[in-house]
């Protein structure tokens, strides 16, 4: 699907879920957020893309893409770890058992990759060898494949503040997990990312390194939650371009989503300026990615909506019954 064959959709953006009838109501910078009182929460992923610390634009079938993505690998890894799903009422929408969110994000790695601070390249091109209580060998090349996996977890910040590395004894001295719950999560992740890695190899892609969150329910059992190897929260690259590219030392072949935080840094500084209009050509392009993404990733077709239905319209008569309750 190419950027052409989605002007006409271009006007069809969820930039705000808000639902007055739901209680409870917490806005994330993507999410919508609603608890019923029977400990069921909703979450609908609205378009709207952050970056620089705010909302830029919205991106038409943003949220469609990460939610279908993130369905269809809770549906091949439940027999892994459980997750929070309980119910798709729209495609937009999931809703799921409300969780006490552990106060740790688990990073895997699988290759010497990352721009960040918290990045493994990062670190080690400052001279670091010793990561996140893990030892990397001398001489090894920017997104080079690690010896095996890894974990690089990371504290959960809260709003406008920085993650910071973690280590396994760190996290267990200072009690951010018990022994028990670092353990299932740790053998959670690593599985979880074996079967990502081999499901995407299978598609053509490398899933290079991911996050995943997990919270505890009623009964203190470990969950799946938030999103998992969806092109927001993973990185993915193309299989078939990486030996050569690597040897020439230059980046990997990726999705790339970048154009509109491309766009805006080229024009402005994003941290102090206002934010220019962002044309319409940028806005598709972007929205072609993540279906390209969606549809490389899963294998299934993306669906275009019939009719002028407004999404938020949609979504509302999708949650008639939870709006009733």
């Amino acid at each position: 699907m190419t950027a052409a064959d989605l002007v006409p959709y271009a006007h069809r953006v969820l930039r705000e879920a808000s639902l007055p009838d739901l209680p409870n109501h917490y806005r994330g910078k993507v999410r919508d957020n609603y608890d019923l009182p029977d400990g069921r929460r909703i979450l609908i992923s609205s378009d709207r893309l952050s970056a620089f610390d705010r909302i830029l634009t919205a991106i038409p079938f943003k949220g469609q893409v990460l939610t279908q993505t993130a369905r269809y690998w809770f549906e091949a890894t439940a027999d892994i770890c459980p997750n929070h799903v309980l119910a798709y009422p729209d495609p937009n929408v999931v809703v799921g058992r409300r969780l006490s969110i552990l106060p740790v994000e688990i990073v895997v790695r699988g290759y010497l990759a990352g721009t960040t601070a918290t990045s493994i390249l990062t670190q080690y091109k400052a001279g670091a060898r010793t990561l996140y209580g893990h030892r990397l060998p001398d001489g090894m090349r920017p997104n080079e494949r690690l010896p095996h996996p890894i974990i690089t977890p990371t504290t959960k910040a809260d709003a406008g503040g920085h993650d910071e590395p973690l280590t396994e004894a760190e996290i267990l001295s200072k009690g951010l997990l018990a022994p028990e719950q670092w353990r299932t999560v740790s053998e959670a992740a690593l599985a979880l990312f074996a079967r990502g890695q081999e499901m995407a190899a299978a598609r053509g892609l490398i899933l290079a390194d991911t996050k995943y969150e997990f919270g505890t329910d009623a009964e203190g059992r470990i969950v799946l939650a938030d999103e998992v190897h969806t092109p927001d929260s993973s990185r993915y690259w193309f299989a078939g371009s990486y030996a050569e590219r690597f040897a020439a030392g230059a980046s990997p072949e990726s999705f790339d989503k970048d154009f509109v935080r491309n766009w805006v840094a080229a024009r402005c500084d994003p941290y102090r300026d206002d934010i220019p209009e962002i044309p319409q050509e940028v806005v598709v392009e972007t929205a072609a990615v993540y279906i390209r993404a969606f549809e490389t990733i899963t294998g299934q077709s993306f669906p275009l909506p019939d009719g002028d239905e407004a999404p938020l319209d949609r979504i509302r008569r999708n949650l008639a019954a939870y709006l009733a309750a």
